[in-house]
């Protein structure tokens, strides 16, 4: 049986399983694993919510997510499970609220299993250098699962959790959902509340589902979506997207950039040019486009990221939060000592970065260009979709790395990025999904990208290509019952 939201709520609502008795599945599946796709777990408050649940489902109070079991990024905030960002610094942090994506859920009754493993305050591409090890990739346990959502990746494909919560700064849900070969989605920039986020890139990150298919993304994300007074960046998002998905290709039109296919192996691209042949099929209108500022987007983004990083992350003192070092001679080198011990090396090396590129007499040479690229590249996309509904390119240019390949090759792991990081730099929604495998097995992520706040088209794109071509995918078969 398929670990889908809908049959799981349908099976609730007709008694045919518990809540209680479908959290101890999940319960039992990720005691069993070996994958780390877990770094803190929740299972006594887990089973004391699918209990709540099963009231509601008997009172017929339930919504579709009601005592359905799921899981949480380690840096989205949950009240009194420890929320670490998987980094010594924030060893033993308890909050005292829930971040307001995951409060929503919450109120509709969803069962949190656990907090997911990731890069350390979400800086890398593979999840690797999480204080608490590298998650492993379902697919094939010698690759890893992407980052820095990687952990919540592998749990949604092996059946460790129904649904996660990630966040995603410069692709860090859509690249893990490419590598473990589920669903993705990266809604508009101020879509989510990001109230309970712990920051990475305040003017980039923001919180988005994984997911088994096309309609769990779109379910989910109708629940954790809109207005937050306490997230002054969050928009009123007055419409439903998951009754919206029918429709098929017929009317589309599907922007294509001849640079986003440039260097991306000949399988790839085979997967992808079925893809653009199916929707032709359907009755889309396949558009050529050209977008040569995409080369553009990876420098600023890393300059714009780790500023923001370096800001934001200046908190973590060992006075006002975090680790502080036991031994030390001064104020200042119980800072520096605390820093340098609850820290790892790609979370200082962004901080220097970042510190660097906002020093005096290297502001200008390098953030404020940063700033201005980002405004041609925002309108570079606003060109794009003057004549397209939606653009479709590759969500990685490879498919899962081996373990332990990139710390030989940090260059490539920041270059991995390249197809993603447009989509944040812009504030534009995106989805990842499976469009095929490559010579080794492992699966290949298609990226769909639309306007902002139209969610719902790039949904349905990706709704009909899912309905269409993943009948017999066997990572949508199995499940944990």
């Amino acid at each position: 049986m398929r670990d889908t939201i809908s049959i799981l709520s349908e099976r609730l609502k007709k008694r045919e399983i518990s809540s209680v008795e479908l959290t101890k599945a999940y319960i039992d599946a990720i005691s069993s694993s070996d994958l780390n796709a877990y770094v803190h777990t929740s299972f006594d408050e887990a089973l004391r919510q699918a209990e709540e649940a099963d009231k509601r489902l008997k009172e017929g109070t339930a919504t579709l997510l009601t005592g359905i079991p799921m899981s949480v990024k380690d840096n989205i905030s949950t009240k009194g499970l420890e929320t670490t960002c998987c980094s010594k610094m924030l060893e033993g942090y308890k909050p005292f609220y829930d971040a307001t994506a995951y409060a929503k859920l919450r109120a509709e009754g969803a069962v949190l299993l656990g907090k997911n493993n990731m890069d350390e305050f979400a800086m890398g591409s593979t999840s690797e250098t999480s204080y608490y090890g590298a998650p492993l990739n379902p697919r094939d346990k010698t690759r890893v699962t992407g980052g820095s959502s990687g952990g919540g990746a592998a749990a949604v494909a092996a059946h460790l959790a129904a649904y996660a919560l990630g966040s995603d700064t410069g692709g860090s849900i859509r690249q893990p959902a490419s590598f473990c070969g589920v669903v993705g989605l990266k809604p508009t920039y101020g879509a989510v509340s990001r109230y309970g986020l712990i920051a990475y890139g305040s003017s980039l990150d923001q919180i988005g589902p994984l997911a088994n298919s096309v309609k769990d993304a779109a379910i989910v994300f109708d629940s954790i979506k809109g207005r937050d007074f306490r997230d002054q960046t969050s928009e009123e998002t007055p419409y439903t997207v998951s009754d919206k998905l029918e429709g098929g290709g017929k009317g589309l039109k599907i922007g294509v950039a001849k640079e986003y296919f440039e260097g991306i192996s000949p399988e790839m691209k085979g997967c992808l040019e079925g893809a653009i042949a199916f929707y032709e099929k359907e009755g889309a209108e396949i558009v050529p486009l050209s977008m040569p500022s995409l080369g553009l987007a990876l420098p600023a983004y890393y300059i714009i990221a780790c500023a923001e990083a370096s800001s934001n992350l200046g908190r973590y003192d060992g006075i006002r939060f975090g680790h502080r070092a036991a031994k030390y001679e001064s104020v200042d080198d119980m800072i520096a000592r605390s820093r340098t011990e609850g820290f790892g090396k790609e979370v200082q090396r962004r901080i220097m970065l970042g510190t660097y590129v906002l020093s005096s007499g290297y502001y200008d040479a390098y953030y404020k260009k940063a700033c201005t690229l980002r405004k041609q590249i925002v309108a570079a996309f606003d060109g794009l979709f003057s004549s397209c509904d939606v653009l479709l390119a590759p969500t990685s240019p490879n498919t899962a790395f081996p373990l332990n390949y990139t710390g030989q090759n940090r260059i490539e792991m920041y270059l991995s990025d390249i197809c993603t990081v447009p989509v944040n730099i812009a504030g534009l929604p995106a989805i990842s999904l499976p469009c095929g495998k490559d010579g080794k097995g492992l699966p290949v992520g298609m990226q769909l990208i639309g306007k902002k706040f139209d969610e719902a088209t790039i949904l349905r794109a990706a709704y009909t290509y899912e309905r269409g071509e993943r009948q017999e995918v066997e990572e949508l078969e199995g499940g944990v019952l």
